[in-house]
């Protein structure tokens, strides 16, 4: 995923050097276009992305917190591994906090960002279902990165996306075996539909629908 796709999946703009590598490191991670167990090198990634090798550092040390890159004194940095088991846990904080942030988006979301909202319910709705299943799943990463900016709570919005970042890389590695991939991109349509309409009780509950149906996609194929 390239620095520009990735400023505007979160709206990002004039960002430092050190948040625009954490932000394309991180999808670049979440994607598995850096494999889990693959070493990471700092001045290689500085290199490709044209920037000095602090900025890369800085990047690698938030996202050792967000669990997605491990250091071991005297080896180096490498991509975690996915750990399929955690799919339960991830699962069961996302069915508590996506219909929450639905819910306030619903209620919260500016006038600007209810425009964004349908925009982007139709375009996954032109979207056809020969769609390569990676381009749809940068597609999941923007709809739900725009609903939880559209709560209007910084604090739950970043614990979202890590839980969503997490999710994403269980649902990556599976991604070749799950039949339908369109179809679970498309529930998003209604979602963001009724947020857009302020429907609160509705988007709460398309929410919770939608987090259960990712699980239940990613169990029948282990």
């Amino acid at each position: 995923m390239s620095l520009t796709l990735e400023n505007h999946l979160e709206g990002g703009g004039d960002l430092s050097l050190a948040e625009r590598a954490y932000r394309h490191l991180r999808d670049r991670l979440i994607m598995l276009d850096i494999r889990p167990g693959e070493a990471i090198n700092d001045a290689k990634l500085a290199a490709e992305m044209g920037i000095g090798r602090t900025p890369v550092r800085e990047a690698l040390k938030r996202l050792e917190s967000d669990h997605l890159v491990i250091s071991y004194p005297r080896r180096g940095t490498f991509a975690t591994v996915v750990d399929i088991t955690e799919l339960a846990d991830v699962s069961e904080l996302r069915e508590s906090l996506e219909p929450l942030a639905a819910r306030r988006a619903a209620k919260l979301a500016t006038p600007a960002v209810r425009t964004e909202l349908r925009e982007t319910a139709a375009a996954i709705a032109r979207m056809a279902a020969a769609e390569d299943p990676y381009d749809l799943m940068r597609y999941d990463i923007k709809v739900h990165r725009l609903i939880y900016r559209a709560a209007a709570n910084a604090h739950l919005e970043d614990v979202l996306i890590r839980y969503d970042n997490l999710a994403t890389r269980i649902w990556c590695m599976v991604l070749e075996k799950v039949p339908a991939v369109s179809e679970h991109i498309s529930e998003h349509v209604e979602l963001l539909e009724a947020i857009a309409d302020g429907d609160a009780d509705r988007s709460g509950k398309l929410a919770l629908e939608h987090v259960t149906s990712f699980e239940h996609a990613i169990r029948a194929v282990l």
